[in-house]
């Protein structure tokens, strides 16, 4: 259930009619159990209204809070907050209705929307690098939890596909390229090719103006051209699709910028007949501080929002504007998220703002990120300054985490160790990126990612393989088991407490786009569970003691599967 969407309506109604007055609850989980499992907030802001000290005003309302069944106490605490102890039965019959649900207690969502997450988004012609990790990872977990909410989404992985990195490709393999190496390892040939192109470039305008002119000719539909763009593409797909196999990640939709390069005049013809871009220096342009519609901090920017160079290209921002008419028009999708990382946050604002002055309603939002750093607090790389691929931090990853697991001596066959490993491994990379809020940089450490203790991915995959084995042992489906928890006990009394909002939790992390609440959720339930087996027998406790027990197992058990496979993590059954 939506337990503070619950508690909300009730306190809302307790102060309406304590206090005669409509006010916003402002209702948070407390910080500290130890002052109950949730605080009232907002009555500090009625003091000025009914001329009452606010401890006064809260009076009534906790009165009124101990009337519902729901509640066991209401304390009022500080300078009038009103501190709120859920009833062990609510608490108990809430779990057991979860339990009996098949969604485990998430609601659908009211209303259903349909959303598109634009995530990952590498270019062609290039490996996917640890520069790709956060919004692939990211983008493939809220994807996840935004279905588990009940949304409809789509997810697209918008290629970068078209552009002048094409050019530079096709004058350079005209002159450096090995047709044996394109087919026998065209990722790198393609990459060195590329270098090769991009310094001649630097300092020879002749070749920068031939590429220039090879990529006027393919975007202009040149069948030479294309065919060899289509050959780039083929060869980038078929690595790309081998990492989104390795991570478990899936689109509905690939469609790159080149999808959308014939509505690209139609989008600059459209903004400078409207008046919101004009000619500048050949160039066509938003000037938002000459637009009095646009938003008040980019009217106080100098930078254009280019749409078409001097030269007639389109820009990427050109692409952005058709793909959200697109999103709009031929998806009808209700919100869009943008999984980019905070480098690029002024693109979108621009961009936003650009669609809303084109009336485009859908919600746009760019979920953004900070970066992964190695240890010197730089941006990851390798010794000789490369980027680290994905295809080789995912393969060290499970290098490493066979190596943790002979350390912990877990009771592995020689079958089963390397698949084990691999779920280890790349379960304890995502799950260190989707654990910190998004906005922030974070450290790329191996020793605490892998590690089995302590807040890290592998942690929560053996607390739910204990569970996996105590209800073997029980001869139970977890699924199937039915009941009410018990509370009977301090630790089963803190670990139901926790289970209790795992609804609420998947829903704040699809509407916020943050998956780290749900990480936070996860670990607290292993954790919670860790102390309630320490302290309450199951498999030796019997009849209605034994029947409550497993249903606190299976409904932690079943938490942590789905929402480790919410962040697309593996659970392991046995370890």
């Amino acid at each position: 259930m939506r337990i503070e969407r619950h508690l909300d309506a009730l306190a809302r109604r307790a102060i309406q009619d304590a206090l005669g007055v409509e006010a916003e609850p402002a209702l948070r989980p407390t910080q500290d159990p130890k002052h109950g499992d949730y605080q009232i907030n907002g009555l500090l802001g009625l003091k000025a209204k009914l001329g009452k000290p606010p401890r006064e005003i809260a009076a009534p309302v906790a009165a009124r809070m101990l009337e519902a069944a729901e509640i066991a106490e209401a304390e009022i605490a500080g300078p009038g907050f009103v501190n709120l102890r859920l009833s062990p039965a609510f608490v108990s019959q809430a779990l057991a209705r979860d339990l009996d649900d098949a969604r485990t207690g998430v609601p659908a969502a009211e209303p259903k929307e349909r959303v598109v997450v634009d995530f990952s988004s590498p270019n062609i012609a290039k490996r996917m690098h640890v520069g790709h990790l956060r919004s692939t990872i990211l983008g493939d977990a809220l994807v996840r939890i935004l279905r588990t909410a009940g949304h409809e989404v789509i997810a697209d992985n918008h290629l970068g596909d078209w552009g002048t990195q094409f050019g530079l490709l096709i004058a350079g393999m005209r002159e450096w390229g090995d047709e044996a190496a394109l087919d026998r390892e065209p990722i790198d040939e393609l990459e060195r090719v590329y270098r090769l192109a991009s310094e001649r470039a630097k300092t020879d305008e002749a070749f920068a103006e031939q590429a220039r002119a090879e990529l006027a000719k393919l975007q202009a539909g040149d069948a030479t051209n294309r065919a060899l763009w289509e050959r780039f593409v083929a060869a980038t797909r078929k690595s790309l699709d081998a990492v989104y196999a390795t991570l478990g990640v899936s689109f509905d939709l690939w469609l790159g910028e080149s999808a959308y390069h014939a509505a690209c005049a139609g989008v600059v013809d459209l903004l400078v007949s409207k008046g919101i871009a004009r000619e500048s220096e050949g160039a066509i342009g938003v000037f938002f501080k000459e637009l009095d519609d646009a938003p008040k901090d980019l009217r106080a920017t100098k930078e254009p929002f280019l749409v078409r160079k001097r030269d007639g290209a389109f820009m990427y921002a050109t692409t952005d504007v058709a793909t959200a008419f697109y999103r709009r028009d031929e998806l009808h999708a209700d919100r869009a998220l943008y999984v980019v990382d905070m480098r690029q946050a002024l693109h979108f604002k621009q961009l936003f703002a650009v669609a809303k002055m084109l009336g485009i309603e859908t919600r746009l939002e760019h979920v953004a990120f900070g970066s992964v750093l190695g240890e010197d607090g730089k941006p990851l790389k390798t010794r000789d300054g490369k980027a680290v691929t994905l295809e080789s931090l995912l393969d060290e990853a499970a290098t490493r985490a066979s190596a943790r697991i002979q350390e912990e001596g877990l009771d592995l066959g020689p079958d089963e160790a390397p698949a084990v490993a691999r779920a280890v491994g790349i379960g304890a990379v995502k799950y260190a990126d989707l654990r910190q809020n998004r906005a922030s940089d974070y450290t790329f450490d191996w020793d605490k990612m892998i590690s089995f203790k302590g807040n890290a991915g592998p942690y929560l995959q053996y607390a739910y393989a204990r569970i996996r084995s105590i209800l073997r042992k029980a001869e139970v489906d977890m699924d199937a088991v039915r009941g009410a928890p018990a509370l009977d006990t301090p630790a089963a009394d803190a670990l139901c407490r926790v289970l209790l909002r795992y609804g609420e939790v998947v829903h704040a992390a699809a509407e916020a786009s943050l998956p780290h609440l749900l990480c936070d959720h996860l670990y607290a339930v292993a954790r919670g569970f860790s102390a309630f087996y320490e302290q309450c027998h199951v498999l030796r406790a019997e009849g209605d003691e034994r029947t409550a027990r497993l249903a606190t197992c299976a409904l932690a058990g079943r938490q942590l599967r789905d929402g480790l496979t919410m962040l697309g993590i593996d659970v392991i059954e046995r370890m």
